[in-house]
């Protein structure tokens, strides 16, 4: 019998304080509302097919490590100017930055953060 194999993760799943209001700060940035929303759980159905949760880390079973904010979640763009437009944006929505646009070996980049403290990284490769 050969080993089981997984491949291509879809979703992904962080840890949030308060599901309900980190679902309407990814709502704004994202611009469209979760596909689910509760108390405990939010989840959002992205367009390259990849589902994003919100979990309570207050329900969450296991229960998750304490702390929290030790994931980075990674935006793809086409471009410089397509990493600028986002960092305007989100600073018009009084988003966190925590690192203002720069190039870095890989490419253009800025850092943003999430009301738990998850790094939200934007970024054209290359740039």
């Amino acid at each position: 019998m050969s080993p089981a194999t997984v491949s291509h993760p879809n979703f992904f799943i962080l840890y949030v304080d308060r599901p309900l209001a980190s679902a309407d700060f990814y709502a704004a940035l994202l611009g469209r509302a979760p596909v689910e929303a509760s108390a405990t759980f939010a989840m959002f159905a992205l367009d390259s097919g990849v589902m994003l949760g919100l979990w309570s880390k207050h329900t969450v079973e296991p229960a998750a490590a304490a702390g929290g904010g030790g994931a980075e979640v990674a935006f793809a763009q086409g471009g410089k100017d397509a990493v600028d437009a986002v960092h305007a944006d989100w600073l018009g929505k009084g988003v966190p930055i925590l690192q203002a646009p720069l190039h870095m070996d890989f490419g253009y980049t800025f850092v943003a953060q999430d009301p738990d403290g998850h790094r939200l990284r934007v970024f054209a490769a290359g740039a």
